[in-house]
C-alpha cells in the first residue's frame, strides 16, 4: 500500500522541480498531493511559501543567478495558479476584501499567497497585485467598499509610501490590516505608520479578518507628523531631496580613496552607483521611522551578500565615510551612519578561502 507523501516530501519534490526549472513536473507534484489528501491551505503555506523562501537563499548565497531566480519564482506562481483554477467554489460569502502591494514593491508572491487563502476561508477577495499607487488603490476601495485592506510590502524603503496609503485608506473608512518584512520585527512599523492591524502571515491575517476589524470614521487624511513628530527636524526631506548629490558627490569620493575606480568600467561604475544609492535610501528610511536598525540590518545584509560573491563587507566602510563627511550638519543622520559603521566592522571576517 502507498502512503501518501509528508508535507516535507512534496515541499522537497517541488523543490527540486523549481529548482531544475520544471514547471509541469511542479504543477504534478502539487496536483498529486492535493489528491492524496494534504489541503490546499498547506501546500500553500507549508509547501510553496517554503520553497519560494528558499529561492531567495540561493540567490542570496551566489547559488542561483538573477535569471534563475526569476525562473523560479514564475514557476510558484504558476503553481499556485494551477491550484486556483483547480479549485471549485462559492465566491465570498464572508465579505470583500483587498490585497494589494505597496507603491513601487515588485514583490508580489507574498501578497498572492494571502489571498488564495482568505479565498480558500470564504472571502471575495480583489487582488491588485504589485506596487499599487495609492490614488487607484483609493478609487479602486470607492468603487467595491470592502471590510479591509491588506497592505504588503517586502522592503523598508517603501515605508514612506506605505504611510500614505494607509492614513488615504483610513480617510475613506476602510481599515488597513498591514504585512511583510517591510514592516519589522513584530510589526512595530506598521503600527507607528498607524495601521490598524498588523499580521505575521497568512494564518494570522486571516484570523484576523474573520475576528472583525473596526471601521475608521472616514475623515481627513492624517499629515505625516501627526504620526511621526521627529520629522518636523526636516533631515529625512532634506536627504531625500539631496539623494541625487548625495550619490555623486559619495562616488567621486571614492574614485579619491581608491585610485582603482577610476579604471572601471561602465558597468562597474554603474553597480557601485546603484549600490550607493541603496545605502542612501536605506539611510532616509531609518530616517523616516527613527530607528537605526532599518540602516543596520540593510547594511548587515548587505555585507552577506557582498562576501557571498567574494566582496569584503568592509569595503561598506568607505562609502559610509563618504556619506559622513556630507552629513554633518545632520545629527540624527550621522548617528545612524555611526551606527551603520560601527555594525560592519562589528561583524567576523571569514577566512580566506571560506565560501560564505
Amino acid at each position: 500500500m502507498t502512503h501518501p507523501a509528508t508535507t516535507a516530501e512534496v515541499r522537497e519534490r517541488l523543490w527540486e522541480a523549481v529548482a531544475t526549472g520544471d514547471e509541469y513536473d511542479a504543477v504534478r507534484t502539487v496536483r498529486a498531493a492535493l489528491a492524496d489528501g494534504t489541503d490546499e491551505e498547506s501546500l500553500l503555506l507549508d509547501v510553496i511559501a517554503p520553497v519560494q523562501h528558499k529561492v531567495g537563499e540561493e540567490w542570496a548565497a551566489d547559488r542561483f543567478t538573477v535569471a534563475q531566480e526569476h525562473a523560479a519564482t514564475a514557476i510558484n506562481e504558476r503553481v499556485v495558479a494551477a491550484l486556483a483554477h483547480h479549485r471549485h467554489w462559492d465566491t465570498g460569502q464572508r465579505g470583500r476584501v483587498t490585497v494589494a502591494c505597496v507603491d513601487g514593491e515588485w514583490h508580489a508572491f507574498p501578497a498572492r499567497l494571502v489571498a488564495e487563502v482568505l479565498r480558500l476561508r470564504g472571502w471575495r477577495v480583489d487582488y491588485l497585485g504589485a506596487q499599487t499607487p495609492t490614488p487607484h488603490l483609493i478609487a479602486h476601495l470607492h468603487h467595491t467598499d470592502p471590510r479591509a485592506v491588506l497592505l504588503s510590502s517586502s522592503l523598508p524603503t517603501h515605508l514612506p509610501r506605505a504611510h500614505s496609503a494607509i492614513t488615504a485608506c483610513q480617510a475613506v473608512g476602510v481599515p488597513v490590516l498591514a504585512g511583510g518584512p517591510a514592516f519589522g520585527p513584530g510589526g512595530r512599523y506598521a503600527r507607528a505608520l498607524g495601521a490598524d492591524l498588523w499580521a505575521a502571515d497568512a494564518r494570522e491575517a486571516a484570523s484576523a479578518l474573520e475576528a472583525g476589524l473596526a471601521r475608521p470614521a472616514p475623515s481627513a487624511v492624517r499629515q505625516v507628523v501627526d504620526d511621526l513628530p521627529h520629522l518636523a527636524d526636516q533631515e529625512y526631506t532634506m536627504i531625500v531631496h539631496s539623494r541625487g548629490r548625495l550619490v555623486k558627490q559619495t562616488l567621486t569620493d571614492l574614485e579619491d580613496r581608491f585610485p582603482a575606480m577610476r579604471g572601471y568600467s561602465d558597468i562597474q561604475r554603474e553597480r557601485t552607483a546603484e549600490d550607493i544609492a541603496h545605502i542612501v535610501d536605506f539611510l532616509a528610511t531609518a530616517l523616516y521611522v527613527d530607528d537605526a536598525e532599518v540602516f543596520t540590518a540593510f547594511l548587515t545584509w548587505t555585507a552577506g551578500i557582498l562576501q557571498a560573491r567574494r566582496v569584503p563587507a568592509r569595503s561598506l566602510l568607505a562609502g559610509l565615510d563618504a556619506l559622513m563627511e556630507q552629513a554633518r550638519e545632520f545629527p540624527r543622520t550621522l548617528g545612524l551612519l555611526q551606527d551603520g559603521a560601527s555594525a560592519v566592522r562589528s561583524l567576523p571576517v571569514p577566512r580566506p578561502g571560506t565560501r560564505v
